[in-house]
């Protein structure tokens, strides 16, 4: 633990021109007193650690003092490609890891380059979760995650609806979409998707399996969310739209399917365009199609329509 520590020190001392006993008491979570036997530990082992006197004081390497300890291991360079996304990393347990890789990335850039890390970071961010959401991490994403790095195969319990189903997969790889975390494994000679919130238990193996060369995960995710967009549109609306309501329905409803109506609407003599929108249901296409308000008349379904006549004469007489 000590020895990571000053490590940990070192580099830290490395990455920057000097810096004070608080400063590296908070970066390290330990004491300002543990700091001082620290430095003298590591003076003694001769590394040049130099403490200045005084307000503006602090600690430094003196005579262009460099550690070959900077060397990536394969788990910190492999976390470090997900640096941009911290929550990530905390829920997968890899937080630690991405630390020390961007601290030893630091501490072997030159020293005109040492404010990259800063000042990418307040460039660019990423926050996956939706809007008016609050993610929440799944109980087992950490050992998933685990098997994941490793190429470990799992022993899982999977709730499908009211029952659990035992399954033994090899886990390729984990996608964080929306805010929810799901896992890309192959079950036998098939891959398919779990969300990782279902897992209700999970076993790590302790053999590793033999990932398919071929398998592309980004090609893969964006093939199965395309499915899966179209498999849940199983029910048909006509509506007639005014032109701002043609512009407004690929704000409203899946983009795709409001895309693919328009380019197949027929316009009438009024301007407005009559198109045939596949929807998930019509308790959706409810809640949906309503924010377009009188920019969209419902043709079809007539319960649908029905619908829309009440929720009209509702407003109408809240606002008589």
């Amino acid at each position: 633990m000590r020895a990571a520590r000053l490590i940990k020190m070192v580099l830290l001392l490395q990455s920057r021109p000097s810096m004070t006993a608080a400063e590296l008491a908070e970066e390290l979570e330990v004491s300002e007193r543990t700091i001082t036997r620290d430095a003298l530990a590591l003076s003694e082992a001769g590394v040049p650690v130099y403490a200045d006197r005084g307000r503006a004081g602090g600690y430094r390497l003196i005579g262009g003092y460099r550690t070959r300890l900077t060397g990536l291991a394969r788990g910190e360079a492999e976390a470090l490609f997900l640096s941009g996304l911290p929550g990530a990393l905390r829920d997968m347990g890899l937080d630690d890891a991405a630390s020390a890789a961007r601290l030893k990335v630091s501490a072997a850039l030159l020293p005109s380059l040492r404010d990259a890390p800063e000042s990418a970071a307040q460039r660019f961010h990423l926050d996956a979760p939706g809007w008016y959401q609050e993610p929440e991490t799944p109980e087992l994403l950490a050992p998933i995650a685990e098997a994941v790095w490793d190429d470990r195969s799992i022993s899982a319990r999977y709730r499908r609806g009211d029952t659990e189903v035992e399954r033994e997969l090899a886990p390729y790889g984990l996608v964080l979409k929306a805010g929810v975390w799901y896992l890309c494994a192959c079950s036998g000679t098939a891959f398919r998707t779990y969300r990782v919130d279902r897992f209700a238990a999970v076993a790590v193996g302790e053999e590793r399996f033999e990932r398919d060369e071929a398998f592309d995960l980004p090609a893969f995710w964006a093939e199965r969310a395309a499915e899966f967009a179209r498999s849940i549109l199983r029910a048909e609306v006509v509506l007639r739209l005014s032109e701002a309501g043609a512009r407004r329905l690929p704000y409203a409803t899946d983009r795709a399917a409001a895309e693919e109506a328009l380019a197949a609407g027929a316009e009438d003599a009024e301007g407005r365009v009559t198109v045939t929108l596949r929807v998930e249901n019509e308790e959706v296409a409810f809640s949906q199609l309503l924010a377009l308000g009188p920019e969209a008349e419902i043709l079809a379904p007539a319960p649908l329509r029905a619908r829309f006549t009440e929720a009209a004469r509702g407003l109408g007489a809240l606002y008589d």
